[in-house]
């Protein structure tokens, strides 16, 4: 039977555990400090969706524990609060600022916190990227990634509304005021000279800081395992980095997307717990 040889340390002694201890919450303390600044950011995102279509009925306001936003739109998913203290939020003043309005609505209350007011939907993935960790999307044959303008409501929308199994007439009313914004870059993705994606980018400029919000990645399904999302996601977020965005942040919505996102550098943090159902 061997022994150790004279001072050797095991693995599981206590003098290992304690050095690994500072290392373990130091990687703890990393990993809050993502998951608070992709919250913010996400938060910083929607209230700036509220303010640029402050025309068509959008609004912002923030209250004790919650940051709220409309878009003026009669959809939930376009109106609702980023909960930021739980403990803070008054629902009856939330209820009587959207009730003003005359809009559905919804929260959004950071993952597995206590929240008894309304009816769980779903758990909101998020992922964020720093900017120096971008990593560079592979160029696909044939496709060519522009900026959308005006003119191309009708094609942004049918796309969209195409890959995620919507309404064309619902995705143009959303659309609309990002392709007229100086703060957002809407993307068009042409295959060979036939359009097959969309995606746009927010950036913003709030508590998170310079900042580029990805969302709306869609291609058609004939168009699909191509790398065309990581192509137009990696038009939008170059442009954004040179524009000045220090980190990026989206939601992705399977895992497929996850990874098509985290080949381009993102990591997950902890997401966002969607209630509806609230009033």
């Amino acid at each position: 039977m061997s022994h150790p040889a004279p001072g050797h340390v095991s693995a599981t002694t206590p003098a290992r555990r304690e050095r690994a201890e500072p290392e373990r919450a130091e990687h703890e303390r990393a990993e809050v400090e993502r998951t608070e600044l992709a919250r913010t950011a996400h938060a910083d995102a929607w209230e700036q969706h509220g303010r640029l279509r402050a025309e068509a009925g959008g609004a912002v306001a923030e209250l004790p524990g919650v940051r709220l936003m409309a878009s003026g739109l009669p959809y939930a998913q376009w109106n609702n609060g980023d909960v930021t203290d739980p403990g803070l939020v008054d629902v009856d003043a939330v209820r009587a600022w959207y009730a003003r309005l005359d809009v559905p609505w919804g929260l959004r209350v950071p993952a597995g916190a206590p929240w008894p007011h309304g009816r769980l939907l779903f758990r909101k993935r998020l992922m964020l990227l720093h900017a120096a960790d971008l990593v560079r999307a592979p160029a696909v044959p044939g496709l060519v990634v522009r900026a959308a303008t005006p003119d191309d409501l009708d094609v942004v929308a049918r796309v969209d509304a195409t890959a995620f199994d919507g309404d064309a007439a619902v995705e143009a009313a959303w659309m609309r005021p990002l392709l007229v914004s100086e703060r957002a870059t809407v993307a068009v993705a042409e295959l060979d000279g036939r359009p097959v994606g969309t995606a746009s980018c927010l950036r913003t400029d709030g508590r998170a800081g310079p900042a580029a919000y990805l969302a709306g990645v869609a291609v058609l399904p004939e168009a699909r395992r191509r790398g065309v999302a990581a192509a137009v996601s990696g038009w939008l977020l170059d442009r954004a980095v040179a524009a000045g965005a220090r980190v990026a942040h989206l939601h992705p919505d399977s895992d497929l997307a996850a990874r098509v996102y985290a080949r381009l550098g993102f990591t997950e943090v902890d997401g966002l717990d969607v209630y509806v159902e609230v009033a």
